[in-house]
Protein backbone atom coordinates (compact mmCIF):
# COMPACT_ATOMS: atom_id res chain seq x y z
CA UNK A 1 0.00 0.00 0.00
CA UNK A 2 1.04 3.58 -0.57
CA UNK A 3 2.71 5.76 2.05
CA UNK A 4 1.63 9.33 2.81
CA UNK A 5 3.32 12.30 4.45
CA UNK A 6 0.67 14.60 5.94
CA UNK A 7 1.00 18.24 6.99
CA UNK A 8 -1.13 20.87 8.72
CA UNK A 9 0.17 24.44 8.76
CA UNK A 10 -1.22 27.87 9.70
CA UNK A 11 -0.78 30.42 6.92
CA UNK A 12 -1.52 34.14 7.28
CA UNK A 13 -4.25 35.02 4.77
CA UNK A 14 -2.12 37.92 3.53
CA UNK A 15 0.62 35.39 2.59
CA UNK A 16 -1.55 32.96 0.63
CA UNK A 17 -0.25 34.03 -2.78
CA UNK A 18 3.35 33.54 -1.63
CA UNK A 19 2.42 30.21 0.00
CA UNK A 20 0.72 29.02 -3.20
CA UNK A 21 3.84 29.90 -5.24
CA UNK A 22 6.07 28.05 -2.75
CA UNK A 23 3.72 25.03 -2.72
CA UNK A 24 3.60 24.81 -6.53
CA UNK A 25 7.37 24.92 -6.75
CA UNK A 26 7.81 22.38 -3.95
CA UNK A 27 5.16 20.12 -5.46
CA UNK A 28 6.91 20.08 -8.82
CA UNK A 29 10.19 19.17 -7.10
CA UNK A 30 8.60 16.28 -5.15
CA UNK A 31 6.85 15.00 -8.29
CA UNK A 32 10.06 15.21 -10.37
CA UNK A 33 11.80 13.07 -7.77
CA UNK A 34 9.05 10.42 -7.82
CA UNK A 35 6.16 11.35 -5.52
CA UNK A 36 2.86 10.01 -6.88
CA UNK A 37 0.69 12.91 -5.71
CA UNK A 38 1.13 16.29 -4.02
CA UNK A 39 -1.84 18.19 -2.58
CA UNK A 40 -2.28 21.50 -0.74
CA UNK A 41 -5.80 22.25 0.54
CA UNK A 42 -7.09 25.40 2.27
CA UNK A 43 -9.53 24.98 5.16
CA UNK A 44 -13.02 26.02 4.21
CA UNK A 45 -15.20 24.25 6.77
CA UNK A 46 -13.15 23.71 9.94
CA UNK A 47 -14.47 24.89 13.25
CA UNK A 48 -12.54 25.34 16.48
CA UNK A 49 -13.43 22.32 18.59
CA UNK A 50 -13.85 22.28 22.36
CA UNK A 51 -10.88 19.92 22.82
CA UNK A 52 -9.33 19.19 19.43
CA UNK A 53 -9.57 20.54 15.89
CA UNK A 54 -7.41 21.57 12.97
CA UNK A 55 -7.29 25.20 14.19
CA UNK A 56 -6.29 24.11 17.72
CA UNK A 57 -3.61 21.75 16.40
CA UNK A 58 -1.64 24.67 14.90
CA UNK A 59 -2.65 27.31 17.47
CA UNK A 60 -4.40 29.27 14.72
CA UNK A 61 -4.27 33.04 15.19
CA UNK A 62 -6.67 35.70 13.84
CA UNK A 63 -5.96 36.40 10.19
CA UNK A 64 -4.63 32.89 9.52
CA UNK A 65 -6.07 29.89 7.71
CA UNK A 66 -5.28 26.18 8.07
CA UNK A 67 -3.65 24.43 5.11
CA UNK A 68 -3.86 20.63 5.01
CA UNK A 69 -1.38 18.93 2.69
CA UNK A 70 -0.18 15.49 1.74
CA UNK A 71 2.35 13.79 -0.48
CA UNK A 72 1.77 10.22 -1.66
CA UNK A 73 4.51 7.68 -2.39
CA UNK A 74 4.59 4.03 -3.54
CA UNK A 75 6.00 2.94 -0.17
CA UNK A 76 7.87 4.11 2.94
CA UNK A 77 11.12 3.05 1.26
CA UNK A 78 10.26 5.16 -1.79
CA UNK A 79 9.36 8.10 0.48
CA UNK A 80 12.72 7.94 2.24
CA UNK A 81 14.59 7.76 -1.07
CA UNK A 82 12.57 10.60 -2.63
CA UNK A 83 12.83 12.86 0.42
CA UNK A 84 16.61 12.36 0.53
CA UNK A 85 16.79 13.60 -3.07
CA UNK A 86 14.37 16.46 -2.44
CA UNK A 87 16.32 17.68 0.60
CA UNK A 88 19.49 17.85 -1.54
CA UNK A 89 17.75 19.67 -4.40
CA UNK A 90 19.13 23.23 -4.56
CA UNK A 91 15.75 24.57 -5.71
CA UNK A 92 14.21 23.52 -2.39
CA UNK A 93 17.15 24.80 -0.35
CA UNK A 94 16.50 28.30 -1.70
CA UNK A 95 12.96 28.16 -0.22
CA UNK A 96 13.90 26.87 3.24
CA UNK A 97 15.02 30.08 4.94
CA UNK A 98 12.72 30.25 8.00
CA UNK A 99 12.69 34.06 7.91
CA UNK A 100 11.49 34.08 4.29
CA UNK A 101 8.78 31.42 4.64
CA UNK A 102 5.17 32.65 4.27
CA UNK A 103 4.11 30.65 7.36
CA UNK A 104 5.27 29.85 10.90
CA UNK A 105 7.18 26.58 10.54
CA UNK A 106 7.27 26.14 14.32
CA UNK A 107 3.53 25.42 14.26
CA UNK A 108 3.67 22.97 11.35
CA UNK A 109 2.29 19.53 12.24
CA UNK A 110 3.48 16.59 10.12
CA UNK A 111 3.97 12.86 10.05
CA UNK A 112 4.24 9.76 7.88
CA UNK A 113 1.34 7.32 7.49
CA UNK A 114 0.79 3.83 6.16
CA UNK A 115 -2.33 3.57 3.99
CA UNK A 116 -5.04 1.61 5.80
CA UNK A 117 -7.84 1.78 3.21
CA UNK A 118 -7.86 3.04 -0.37
CA UNK A 119 -11.04 3.09 -2.45
CA UNK A 120 -11.17 4.13 -6.10
CA UNK A 121 -13.94 4.38 -8.65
Amino acid sequence: MEYVDGFIVPVPKKNMAAYRALARKAGRIWREHGALDYRECVAEDVKVGKLTSFPRSVKLKPGEVVVFSWITYKSRKDRDRINAKVMKDPRLASMMNPKAMPFDGKRLVYGGFDTLVKLKD
